[in-house]
C-alpha cells in the first residue's frame, strides 16, 4: 500500500509541475521584467525606474506613446523635450490614481553609448493612501421610510453601508473608488428605488497624513411598485402561462432580482428563445410602475442531431425532438434517443405550460440497454406521473413510478426486478451563478417508498456454470430509498476556489426483495470517483461487481486561475472517494486524486481531469461538461 501511495504522490506532482509549466505558452501573461522599452523603430530608448507593479501605469505617459509613432508622425528633439518637461505632471497624475499623492518623478534625457537617445523616467511614490474614514448616507423616501421605523427600509440601509467595500485601512485606488460608487448605486437602484442618482461624492485626501476620507450622498427617489404585466410578442402561446411565472404580485416593492427570476423561468420553460423585461422609470408611476415584458417565441417544434462523447459511456449519437405545444394542447413533448457501442435509449417526456403556483404536470419514461466493463448489460425502463415545480431557490418533483431492470452477465440474467414507488425529489440551489459557481451550496434529496419483487441469481453460480435452487432469491416486500447530495463552493483568497462534495444514499428493504438495479448504487465516474470507470465501483463478488444498496462519495477540490489575463482557465487539484456496499460496515472506499484544466465556458463549466485510481493503479482521462448539483 505504501509503494502505490508513493507513486501515486510522484504522479500527481508531476502532473503539477506540468500544469505549472503554463505559465510558458504564449496565452499565459508574464510580467515583463526589462526596464528599457525600444519598440522597433523608436526614435528614442525609454528606461522606467519605477517599482515594477507602476512600469504597466507609466506605459500610459505621452513619452511611451509617441515613442513608437509612424515614421511620417516622428517626433522632433524640441517636441521631445516638450514631451519631457510635461512628463512628471502627467506621471503624477496617474500615480494619484493608485493613491500615491506624493510621488517624486523626474525625468532626464542622456545619450547612451551608441550614439541614440535614452529618455530616464526616475519615480519615487513614495507611500500610498489609504481610506481613513468613510460614509454612505441617504435621502429621498428611504431616508423617510428609516426614519419612520420601516423595518425593510432600515434593514436596506444598513445593508448598503455593510456591503460598501472601501472600508477604513484599505489602500485608496481610483478605479475602486469608482467601482465602489457605481456598485452602491446599482444595488440602490435594484433593491426598490430604480431613480435613485448621486447627490453629492468626494474623497478628500489628506497628503501629509497619506489618508483619504470618502463621503457620498444620494437621492433615493420615490420606492417603485409593480403595476400591471403586459407581454409583448406572445402569438402561439399562453399569455396567462407567462403572466403565472412572475412571482411577484401588484403593487409589492420594485426588486431587480425578482424580475431576473422571472426572465430565468420565462427562458426555463423552452418555449421562448429570448426575454426582455423592464418597468416604467417614470418616478410619477412609481406607485404602479409596469412591466413590460418582450418575447421572442422559440418555433413551435425544433429537432437536433449530435455527436458526443463521455468517459462514462463512451462516443454516441443523439436525436432530439420537442414539440412545444402538441396536439394543440398546453404542453411540450420532447423525445430523445440515445445510440452508442455502450448505451441505447430513449427518453420521453410530456409537461404542461406553467401551472398556478409554478407547478407542472408531468408524465414521462425512459428505455436504456446500458454495457458496463465486465461484460455486464442492463436493461430496464421506466414509467412516471406526477408534478414539477420551479421557485428562485428551489426545484421539487413529486411522481410515482414503475421501474423494471434486468441485469445480465454472460448471456445469464442475474437480477430481473420490477417496483412501484411513490417518489419525492427536491433540490436546493443557493449559489452565486447556477452555470459557474463559486460560493454557496447546491443540495439535491430523493425520497422513494414502494413494493418491489425481483428474482436474483448468486454470481458464484454463473461463474460456476450451474444454476440450482439454492443460487435463485425470489422475494417480494416494500422498500423504501433514500439520497442526497451535498456540494460546497468556497472562495479560499488569492484567487483560489475550492469545492467539497459528499454524497450518501440507502436502500431499506428485507435481503430477499429483489429490488430494481436502477434503483441501487454503484460508484466510479466523472461526478462520482474518478480515476475509475462508470460504474465499476460496488460490491465484488466472484470478481463481478454488483449494485449495493449503500453508497457513500466524497470529493475535496481546489482550482486557481492560471493566468490574470484568461481568468476562464483554470488548474485544479483533486481527491476523490467512494464506494457501494450491501452493508455500512463492509463499504470500502477507494481512492482517486488528480489534476486538471478547466474552462469557464459560457454555458457552463468544461473539465478535462487526469485521474489516478488507487485500487486499479491505472491513471484514467474525465472529460465532462456543466455542474453537477
Amino acid at each position: 500500500m505504501t509503494g502505490r501511495r508513493a507513486f501515486a504522490a510522484a504522479t500527481a506532482l508531476a502532473l503539477a509541475a506540468a500544469l505549472a509549466g503554463c505559465s510558458s505558452l504564449p496565452f499565459v501573461s508574464r510580467t515583463d521584467e526589462a526596464a528599457v522599452a525600444t519598440p522597433e523603430n523608436a526614435v528614442y530608448a525609454l528606461r522606467f525606474d519605477a517599482p515594477d507593479e507602476l512600469r504597466a501605469l507609466l506605459g500610459y505617459l505621452d513619452l511611451a506613446r509617441f515613442q513608437s509613432a509612424p515614421g511620417t508622425d516622428r517626433i522632433t528633439s524640441v517636441e521631445l523635450d516638450r514631451l519631457i518637461a510635461a512628463s512628471p505632471a502627467q506621471a503624477r497624475t496617474l500615480l494619484e490614481t493608485e493613491g500615491y499623492f506624493n510621488a517624486e518623478v523626474h525625468v532626464t534625457r542622456e545619450a547612451a553609448a551608441d550614439g541614440s537617445t535614452l529618455v530616464r523616467v526616475a519615480v519615487q511614490p513614495g507611500p500610498r493612501a489609504t481610506i481613513d474614514k468613510w460614509s454612505v448616507e441617504v435621502d429621498g423616501a428611504l431616508q423617510e421610510a428609516v426614519q419612520a421605523q420601516n423595518e425593510d427600509a432600515v434593514v436596506e440601509l444598513a445593508s448598503l453601508r455593510r456591503r460598501w467595500p472601501l472600508k477604513a485601512g484599505q489602500p485608496f485606488r481610483q478605479a475602486a473608488w469608482t467601482d465602489a460608487k457605481n456598485t452602491t448605486l446599482a444595488r440602490l437602484r435594484a433593491e426598490g428605488y430604480p431613480a435613485a442618482t448621486w447627490v453629492r461624492t468626494s474623497a478628500h485626501v489628506d497628503p501629509q497624513n497619506h489618508t483619504v476620507r470618502l463621503e457620498v450622498r444620494a437621492d433615493s427617489g420615490p420606492l417603485f411598485r409593480f403595476g400591471h404585466i403586459t407581454i409583448e410578442g406572445l402569438q402561439r402561446y399562453d399569455r396567462a402561462a407567462a403572466r403565472r411565472l412572475a412571482t411577484f404580485h401588484r403593487g409589492q416593492p420594485y426588486s431587480e432580482q425578482l424580475l431576473l427570476d422571472y426572465q430565468e423561468r420565462l427562458l426555463k420553460t423552452g418555449l421562448f428563445e429570448g426575454a426582455a423585461i423592464e418597468i416604467d422609470p417614470d418616478p410619477q408611476k412609481a406607485e404602479a410602475a409596469e412591466v413590460s415584458v418582450r418575447v421572442k417565441e422559440a418555433p413551435l417544434q425544433a429537432a437536433t442531431f449530435g455527436i458526443g462523447y463521455s468517459d462514462n459511456v463512451g462516443p454516441r449519437l443523439t436525436l432530439e425532438h420537442v414539440h412545444r405545444k402538441v396536439f394543440g394542447q398546453r404542453w411540450i413533448a420532447k423525445n430523445k434517443f440515445e445510440l452508442g457501442p455502450k448505451l441505447q435509449s430513449w427518453e420521453g417526456e410530456l409537461t404542461s405550460h406553467a401551472l398556478r403556483g409554478l407547478y407542472r404536470n408531468l408524465v414521462s419514461g425512459t428505455i436504456e440497454k446500458i454495457e458496463t466493463e465486465g461484460d455486464e448489460v442492463r436493461r430496464s425502463w421506466n414509467a412516471r406521473v406526477g408534478r414539477v415545480q420551479d421557485t428562485p431557490r428551489f426545484e421539487r418533483l413529486y411522481f410515482v413510478e414503475l421501474t423494471h431492470a434486468r441485469v445480465e452477465t454472460q448471456g445469464v440474467a442475474i437480477s430481473d426486478s420490477d417496483a412501484a414507488s411513490a417518489n419525492w425529489h427536491w433540490t436546493l440551489r443557493d449559489v452565486d451563478s447556477l452555470l459557474l459557481p463559486t460560493r454557496g451550496v447546491t443540495l439535491a434529496t430523493q425520497f422513494a417508498g414502494g413494493l418491489a419483487h425481483g428474482r436474483e441469481i448468486d454470481p458464484d453460480c454463473v461463474s460456476a456454470g450451474v444454476i440450482g435452487p439454492d443460487c435463485v432469491t425470489d422475494g417480494r416486500g416494500p422498500f423504501g430509498r433514500a439520497w442526497g447530495r451535498l456540494t460546497w463552493y468556497k472562495p479560499l483568497g488569492n484567487r483560489w476556489y475550492s469545492t467539497l462534495r459528499t454524497e450518501a444514499g440507502q436502500v431499506f428493504a428485507r435481503d430477499d426483495v429483489g429490488v430494481p438495479d436502477t434503483l441501487l448504487f454503484r460508484a466510479g465516474g466523472d461526478d462520482s470517483v474518478r480515476g475509475y470507470a462508470y460504474r465499476t465501483l460496488g460490491p465484488t463478488v466472484n470478481d463481478v461487481v454488483t449494485s449495493g444498496r449503500m453508497l457513500w462519495t466524497g470529493s475535496a477540490e481546489v482550482a486557481h486561475p492560471i493566468s490574470p489575463k484568461y481568468r476562464q482557465f483554470w488548474y485544479a487539484f483533486f481527491v476523490d472517494a467512494g464506494n457501494a456496499a450491501n452493508r455500512w460496515s463492509e463499504l470500502d472506499p477507494a481512492f482517486g486524486y488528480g489534476v486538471g484544466l478547466r474552462w469557464r465556458s459560457p454555458v457552463g463549466a468544461m473539465k478535462l481531469d487526469l485521474a489516478y485510481g488507487q485500487e486499479v493503479h491505472k491513471v484514467r482521462v474525465h472529460l465532462s461538461i456543466g455542474v453537477a448539483l
